[in-house]
Order: C-alpha cells, then structure tokens, then sequence
C-alpha cells in the first residue's frame, strides 16, 4: 500500500475500497465548505456513492496515469490530493482539497511539498500544474507558497453548478524548486 509520512503530524495514504465510509464522512461533514468549489460534492449523497470513484482511482493508478492520497492528520482523514500524469510531456497535475476544520494549518502546503518533491524526484516529472479557481484566495495561496508561476487565467474555465468560474494555472518545473 501506498503511504509515507510527510512529518510527525501527516501522512499521505493511497485511498482504498474500505475507505469508502471515511472518504464520504469527510465529504459530508464539509458539503458547504466544498460545494463552494468542487462540482461532484452533490454526487456524493451516500457512501456507497463512494465505492464505483474509489474504483476509478484504482484503476487510474493500475494505469499509471495518476492517483489520489487521502491526508491524514494525528490519524484522521483531513482532505485528498489527486494527482493527474501526462507522460508524454512529463507533466503532473495536481488537485487538493481539506476539511474546513483543517484550513490554515499548513497542512495541505506541507503535504504538496512532500508530494512534489516525490513527484520530480521517484517520478522524474518536469512540470507540475495546479489549477484553483479565480476567486478562491486561500487555494490559490497554496502554489504562489510553493514558488508556483502563475501561468494563465482560463476564462469560464470551469462551470460550478450555475455560473462558470475562472481558473488561474499555476505551475512549478523541476528547475525552479526549493
């Protein structure tokens, strides 16, 4: 299984099929908090909604096209990071969220961290990407902290529910890390 330990506080832990229930308690406890920014949060109404998505990610992973990590904090699951690969360029996206309890701890930039250095060094990446919505400040925090360019704003890059959102596009290339 995959996991590793990003300090004493947080690990990072491949999300499996048992994991279902904690995953959609996560998600439950913090629809509003999420809802503001993440169109499938309303998709997700049990935790058997969970199961064919935990799937996915298997089978993202069997593919070696991506995976997603849970984040664990003293033990619990606090949020998720997804990470999207396209070999061709070498290019890693990556997608996070985190429980509206853990915001402003340091928890996701310290995860990502870890993560990116994982993601140029094990997986020889080139470039990551980080994409956050316009008007989400606290997201978009999280890459300009990391030494993240911002690259682009793609206009109505996203449509949320009833209104299409702008998405700014951060990167990162493996020569500009700290």
């Amino acid at each position: 299984m995959f996991s590793f330990s990003v300090n004493d506080s947080i690990s990072l832990e491949l999300l499996q099929q048992y994991h279902f229930d904690e995953i959609f308690e996560l998600i439950d406890n913090n629809r509003d908090h999420l809802r503001k920014w993440l169109l499938w949060v309303d998709k997700r109404k049990t935790a058997e909604d969970m199961v064919p998505v935990i799937k996915y990610w298997l089978e993202n992973l069997a593919s070696n096209q991506g995976f997603d990590v849970g984040i664990r904090h003293n033990d619990e699951l606090v949020g998720m990071i997804g990470v999207q690969f396209e070999w061709g360029n070498r290019t890693a996206s990556i997608g996070y969220f985190i429980s509206k309890n853990s915001e402003g701890k340091g928890i996701i930039t310290v995860s990502l961290k870890s993560l990116i250095n994982e993601l140029f060094g094990t997986y020889s990446m080139k470039r990551i990407e980080i994409q956050c919505a316009a008007n989400n400040l606290k997201s978009q925090g999280i890459p300009e902290r990391l030494g993240f360019k911002k690259q682009e704003i793609k206009r109505a890059g996203q449509f949320l529910y009833d209104h299409y959102e702008d998405l700014i596009v951060y990167s990162l290339l493996e020569n500009e890390q700290s």
